[in-house]
């Protein structure tokens, strides 16, 4: 992921629009969060099992509400009302308002509030909260990654004391991913054998949080949802966290690529290798 050069300056103040951002995130995750201690009623989304509740489209209509009014001239690509705002323009926000929709329909409470900001299909600016302990992290793209307290969010490229050679690893797919599908069974496959611990949370930016903490040694995605890609991904890049397309190629964080394309590998520097290795061994059971 490279920086934008000069003659590609974000037209948009990056330190308003991440206030702007992390305001939202944090209403709408207080929002959730309150909204938690009910039941909440379930409805499906499509048939490829995936769900939306009232309290996506309650959240997903205080964020749109407070983009809009901050930046009338911006389009919105959100989870539930699709695309909205200007009709043209460079500048676009994905928002996922509630990744975790799956866990929050069994009253788990493994979800997270994303916002990205975006020149043309490159993220320049990522924000990801926590409802549940009240956290947010976000980066600016070239400018690194800030921790809830303020501080330089960065990875320690060290394993976490006591996993040797057994990283814990997350993955991450798409909604449309079947349960045989002939890439996917086989990769988890791979990467279970070759890990201590392989997490599949059903909330993608609670993982890239994760990684970008050091609390999780990496993530493997296969055709992930896009809304809520860019901003777990920015965030944890600028932390550190190298990223690779799954053949080991460069990934370029283009959110115009069709999910098809978008599968990846996402690790602390010294365990990206190895991970790739596996990745590698995995598809060439496939073909």
């Amino acid at each position: 992921m490279t920086s934008p050069t000069p003659a590609q300056a974000v037209p948009v103040d990056l330190a308003a629009a991440r206030t702007v951002a992390v305001d939202a995130a944090v209403a709408a995750g207080s929002l959730l969060r309150d909204g938690m201690r009910e039941p909440v009623e379930v409805r499906l989304k499509g048939s490829a099992g995936d769900v939306v509740t009232e309290l996506d489209l309650a959240a997903e209509t205080l964020i749109l509400r407070r983009l809009r009014d901050a930046y009338p001239g911006h389009r919105i690509v959100s989870e539930e009302a699709g695309v909205t705002g200007a009709a043209k323009g460079d500048m676009v926000w994905l928002v996922d308002p509630l990744d975790g929709t799956n866990n929050v329909a069994i009253g788990m409470p493994v979800y997270a509030v994303g916002l990205a900001l975006c020149m043309g299909a490159e993220p320049v600016l990522g924000v990801v909260h926590d409802p549940v302990t009240g956290r947010t992290w976000s980066a600016i793209r070239g400018q690194g990654a800030l921790a809830p307290d303020g501080a330089p969010l960065r990875l320690d490229d060290l394993p976490r004391p006591g996993r040797g050679k057994n990283p814990v690893l997350a993955w991450t797919q798409g909604h449309e991913v079947g349960k045989n599908d002939p890439v996917a069974l086989p990769l988890k496959a791979g990467l279970e054998a070759r890990c201590g611990r392989l997490l599949q949370l059903w909330a993608p930016l609670v993982a890239w949080v994760m990684l970008a903490r050091g609390d999780i040694d990496g993530i493997v995605g296969y055709r992930p949802e896009i809304v809520d890609l860019p901003a777990g991904a920015l965030l944890a890049a600028e932390a550190g966290a190298e990223l690779r397309a799954l053949d080991g190629s460069p990934y370029d964080l283009d959110v115009d690529r069709p999910s098809s394309e978008l599968g990846f590998v996402a690790a602390r520097p010294a365990l990206l290798d190895r991970l790739l290795e596996t990745v590698a061994g995995a598809r060439t059971v496939t073909r």
